[in-house]
């Protein structure tokens, strides 16, 4: 032990290391709880552990292990052990604090640090650039991280390289671009490392575009890549879809980055990328020449050929991978539901809890989804069971694929019965509910059940309003529809779709006023779809009004010259109307355009 300690001074790191007592050579190299608390004894019994440096030491061993229990005891320590903590002893129990936060939801850590550095300030102990990175790990707030940075500027720090780009990474984290991007400005000589971390930032955020340019900016700058370069851009080509740019971006890879530095996270950056572009072709190009794989390069392959909709060589990456996980379980499982083979989703469900796999709620939702595609009614009401007894009925989202499930199986009932049981109804909840409602034809109780929402105090989105637009429709429900689509922009701010036109055409038109709605189609910000138009030839054909039908069928006809549907129906209005001139010169433009209707088939066997 130092000589200092001995004499019952305060250990001074930058006088002594030496460590010459036998138990403190016992803990150097102790191992585990419980040798640990033995020493821990002996330097009580001995009156050392009160000492400075030796308890830095005790305390240096708590908080450097991951139990829990230690790190209590080490907080029990340094609450009734250590009387004169100096920077270090603050600054080990400032970073057990910050990793506690990150594995902790609860606020009691956060507030630990804070309570920590504030006493550290009351007993003049001055922080260091190693107190404020650890402040900096612990805060969950922005006006926290913001008063933390304000502590680095006072205590003169601003200007180190590392604590500047934890604090760009501070504000990326908390979703504050625009201040990040004022420091990274500011910063003298921005490196490779501020780069990266602004590049991810943007990333994260979802600024794809924002962050290629950022990357060509820096290029411009001399700033070089690395592989940290390479995952963040090749994270913006998968999410555009861009295969030109990724095959540019892996060519700079090729070119910049050594081989042997690539890594396996920059390898499945590749994998992730091209899968995403759907170029499956060349990720198992990329995956053949990979040197070491992993359960997300194997995964990342399923996923890709199920989105490719090649479910064969999905299942040939499956079954030949060393070991399947939760993930490429669910991947697997996903991909029979899309295409809509139900058994084999059934039979893939069975092995996987054959293999000692649990499912999870994504597999639930797959599960749930496949039944209402299928519309099997009796499978539905099984996997509800399995739901409920592995996940309660506390889960909105499981609670909403269910109401979706039985409403398109055709039972309102029962999904009605789980909204009402339901714990916690969100607005996906209501969605759900109301969709399922207008869908089977209950327009009525499908408005009911939305002004029940609006009491509760449930702000509707854009989902829930097309939802409520369908069910006036349907229900022909004129007054109440126009009401709603009014204060979609009015009350919530949200700017109509063209879906929602859809529904407010179909509306007017179901209800006979055509005029309004052939208005309401030429005055939308987007060009009208064919549905739209199909519904108002639809409409002025059972109210007979020749102009109207010939106004959308024009309108059909130039959207799309090739389809039969517009010139039939109109000839047909024309027959109807005793017009047979004009019903030949419809049927001749057809033979013009050599557009041919379709022979009438039954989907009835004899």
């Amino acid at each position: 032990m130092a000589a200092g300690a001995a004499a019952g001074c305060a250990w001074d790191p930058t006088v002594s290391l030496r460590l010459g007592h036998p138990a403190l050579v016992l803990l150097e190299r102790c191992r585990g709880a419980g040798p640990f608390r033995a020493i821990l004894a002996h330097l009580l019994r001995l009156g050392l552990a009160f000492e400075t440096f030796p308890m830095s030491r005790l305390l240096h061993f708590a908080t450097a292990a991951s139990s829990p229990r230690l790190t209590r005891e080490a907080d029990l320590l340094f609450r009734h052990f250590t009387p004169r903590p100096n920077l270090y002893i603050y600054n080990l129990m400032l970073s057990a604090s910050a990793a506690a936060a990150a594995g902790d939801s609860t606020t009691s850590s956060p507030r630990r640090a804070v309570a920590l550095y504030m006493s550290m300030l009351a007993s003049s102990v001055h922080p260091d650039e190693r107190t404020f990175l650890a402040l900096l790990r612990s805060v969950e707030r922005l006006s926290a991280g913001r008063q933390v940075h304000a502590h680095v500027v006072t205590s003169g720090f601003h200007s180190r390289a590392y604590l500047r780009n934890s604090l760009i990474k501070m504000y990326l984290d908390a979703g504050d671009v625009e201040t990040a991007e004022l420091m990274f400005r500011s910063t003298p000589v921005p490196d490779t490392v501020s780069f990266n971390i602004m590049l991810s930032g943007y990333v994260n955020e979802g600024c794809t575009a924002k962050a290629l340019r950022f990357f060509c900016d820096a290029a411009l700058r001399g700033i070089g890549v690395d592989h940290y370069t390479a995952v963040a851009l090749l994270t913006c080509c998968g999410r555009l879809k861009d295969t030109l740019l990724g095959r540019s971006v892996h060519g700079v890879v090729i070119r910049r980055v050594d081989r042997g530095d690539w890594g396996l996270i920059l390898m499945n950056a590749l994998l992730d990328m091209y899968a995403k572009c759907g170029e499956m072709d060349a990720a198992m190009r990329v995956f053949g020449e990979a040197d070491e794989k992993d359960g997300i390069s194997w995964n990342t392959m399923v996923a890709g050929f199920v989105n490719a909709g090649k479910l064969d060589l999905a299942c040939k990456y499956f079954f030949e991978a060393p070991s399947r996980d939760l993930v490429s379980w669910n991947a697997l499982l996903a991909g029979f539901a899309r295409y809509r083979d139900f058994s084999a989703v059934i039979k893939l469900f069975d092995d996987m809890l054959a293999s000692r796999v649990n499912p999870d709620k994504v597999t639930a939702v797959t599960l749930i989804s496949a039944a209402a595609t299928n519309g099997s009614l009796n499978h539905g009401r099984s996997i509800h069971g399995w739901v409920v007894k592995g996940f309660g009925l506390q889960d909105a989202f499981l609670a909403s694929a269910l109401v979706d499930m039985y409403c398109k199986c055709g039972n309102v009932k029962g999904g009605h019965s789980v909204f009402e049981k339901a714990l916690y109804r969100d607005v996906t909840l209501w969605t759900a509910m109301i969709s399922g409602l207008a869908f089977n034809g209950h327009g009525t109780e499908a408005l009911d059940l939305y002004w029940k929402m609006q009491a509760e105090d449930v702000t509707p989105n854009g989902v829930t309003l097309l939802a409520v637009l369908s069910a006036c429709s349907h229900a022909g429900l004129l007054d109440e529809g126009c009401r709603i689509f009014d204060a979609m922009k009015q009350r919530y701010n949200i700017e109509p779709g063209i879906e929602h036109f859809g529904c407010m055409v179909d509306l007017f038109a179901r209800s006979g006023r055509l005029t309004d709605a052939l208005a309401l189609a030429r005055r939308m910000p987007m060009r009208p779809s064919r549905s739209i138009w199909g519904s108002i030839l639809n409409a002025s054909l059972a109210c007979q009004n020749t102009e109207v039908a010939e106004i959308a069928s024009e309108e059909l006809l130039h959207l799309d010259p090739a389809e039969e549907g517009g010139y039939v129906l109109l000839s047909n209005l024309y027959a109807a109307g005793g017009h047979w001139n004009h019903s030949d010169k419809v049927r001749q433009n057809m033979e013009r355009k050599g557009v041919r209707k379709s022979v009438g088939a039954s989907n009835f066997e004899s």
